[in-house]
């Protein structure tokens, strides 16, 4: 069970926006550096509500949040990021809702950037130069989710890994269900606003260096991880563009098998072994593709009604 504490009560109804806002930092053993981001952000936006969910943190990470004027959201153990950011959106009071991380590398100058473009864009993703990337092996783990992203979707996904981003709350609660509780729900939200129609934009933004801790993400470190990410990914968003071209590769090796047989032998008739295989295996492909498309569909069609 949660417990939550109000430090002071923030109100969105002088917010200089359109609509109302509020701000969620997850966040945990952030002791070093959560004080000064929640502050930065109160002095640049007094009106905007400031949620910070702590994950079970070790640290003062919520005697200082709580110190620097945030609403601060405690669990009672550990889960991981992105339960922290379905916990603070849940609790979010604003029509818009804004994510960033507590390490200080976003910069809360950015925040007014992002909303600019809400209205035309539903949501809007503070896009990172390599530069922003904190090693090359994190840039090309990173790259290849975009790749992979934009051959699902069919548009360009130039930073699905960000966690700065601004979003209409009311959409991102019908797909909050799909959000993994570690650290692939910025992959899948975003991936999740494209599929079901809804326009993403990525933003560039120049990433601030770290002001304590170290990354909590490994994700190339652990390669079991990043493994089942891709799968989620292929699974959750238009799995037949993935199925049915290794369909057609089995069709292939099969046909060439066959042939080589039938040279080999001179005998037309018969079906060599490894022909048989890339045969089934082409049916099994084909068949796993179709039912995995029509319950992905299936998925995002019983939300929308």
């Amino acid at each position: 069970m949660e417990r939550t504490t109000l430090a002071s009560a923030q109100t969105t109804t002088s917010s200089p926006f359109p609509w109302t806002v509020s701000i969620v930092i997850p966040a945990f053993n952030e002791a070093a550096t959560i004080g000064g981001v929640v502050r930065e952000v109160r002095t640049r936006y007094p009106e905007l509500e400031i949620i910070v969910v702590d994950d079970h943190s070790n640290d003062a990470t919520v005697e200082i949040a709580t110190e620097a004027g945030a609403r601060v959201i405690t669990r009672p153990y550990n889960i991981g990021n992105g339960a922290g950011v379905k916990t603070g959106v849940r609790a979010a009071t604003g029509e818009i809702v804004i994510i960033m991380d507590g390490d200080g590398q976003h910069n809360p100058a950015d925040i007014e950037r992002l909303l600019s473009y809400i209205g035309a864009y539903d949501m809007v993703i503070g896009a990172r130069s390599r530069a922003g990337q904190e090693n090359w092996l994190r840039w090309l783990g990173n790259s290849a989710l975009n790749g992979l992203g934009s051959y699902l979707t069919g548009m360009e996904m130039q930073d699905l890994t960000s966690g700065f981003r601004a979003f209409r709350r009311s959409i991102l609660l019908d797909y909050i269900h799909l959000l993994p509780n570690q650290f692939s729900w910025p992959t899948t939200s975003a991936l999740a606003f494209a599929k079901a129609g809804y326009h993403v934009r990525f933003e560039p933004i120049a990433m601030q260096r770290r002001q304590g801790g170290r990354s909590k993400q490994k994700l190339l470190k652990n390669g079991f991880k990043f493994t089942i990410i891709i799968l989620r990914i292929i699974s959750l968003f238009n799995p037949i563009r993935v199925f049915i071209p290794v369909s057609g590769f089995f069709f292939v090796l099969c046909i060439i098998s066959y042939v080589l047989g039938a040279l080999n032998d001179n005998n037309w008739l018969h079906l060599p072994p490894t022909a048989l295989f890339c045969l089934i295996a082409t049916m099994f492909f084909f068949c796993f593709g179709l039912l995995a498309e029509t319950i992905a569909a299936l998925r995002f069609e019983r939300i929308r009604q």
